[in-house]
């Protein structure tokens, strides 16, 4: 019974001190903090991807623009070949080529000299969508300027436990259009 007793006094005395105080106020504030944590690392990782893909895009548009050599024959780059050096891109990152979906641009694509819209091609393997010959703004402003348009998205899942975000699945779209290289 006297250690019954002795085991009372102990759990009371760490009850009204400050100490039971401080272990009830870190088991509330932890979680919290941990969820913070987890929480810059999944953004921090969805922008990481995000600057990947558009890299990715602008690398295709760069590539598609780029005069190519004389031993080639001088002729643009198609539509598999920009999705070529858009897969080198993303695999480099780390990132799967299978996982992207095309992304058709919007507002839609007009051709350069003639104004009509443009419906670009989609490769196959990753899924980009390649348009070239096309109006990059308004002429009405300005001459009109003409270049490659390089569109695609990667599907992105957050892991945020105990949130709305738990199992999200967003897609990050990369729509690149850029002029020609002289």
């Amino acid at each position: 019974m006297a250690r019954f007793l002795t085991a009372m006094k102990f759990w009371k005395k760490i009850a009204s001190e400050a100490i039971g105080a401080e272990i009830a106020e870190a088991a509330i504030v932890l979680p919290l903090v941990f969820m913070l944590l987890l929480g810059i690392y999944w953004f921090g990782r969805a922008y990481n991807i995000y600057a990947t893909i558009t890299h990715a895009a602008r690398e295709g548009a760069r590539a598609a623009t780029a005069p190519t050599a004389a031993l080639l024959g001088n002729t643009p780059l198609t539509a598999a070949q920009v999705a070529t050096r858009v897969s080198e891109v993303l695999q480099a990152s780390k990132l799967d080529p299978g996982q992207v979906t095309p992304l058709l641009p919007n507002p839609v694509l007009k051709d350069c000299q003639t104004g009509a819209p443009v419906v670009p091609a989609c490769a196959t393997s990753p899924a980009i969508c390649f348009a070239t010959n096309v109006r990059l703004n308004d002429p009405t402003t300005g001459p009109a300027a003409c270049g490659v348009s390089v569109s695609f998205q990667y599907p992105y899942q957050f892991y945020l436990p105990f949130t709305s975000l738990n199992g999200q699945l967003i897609q990050l779209k990369a729509d690149v259009q850029t002029t020609g290289e002289d």
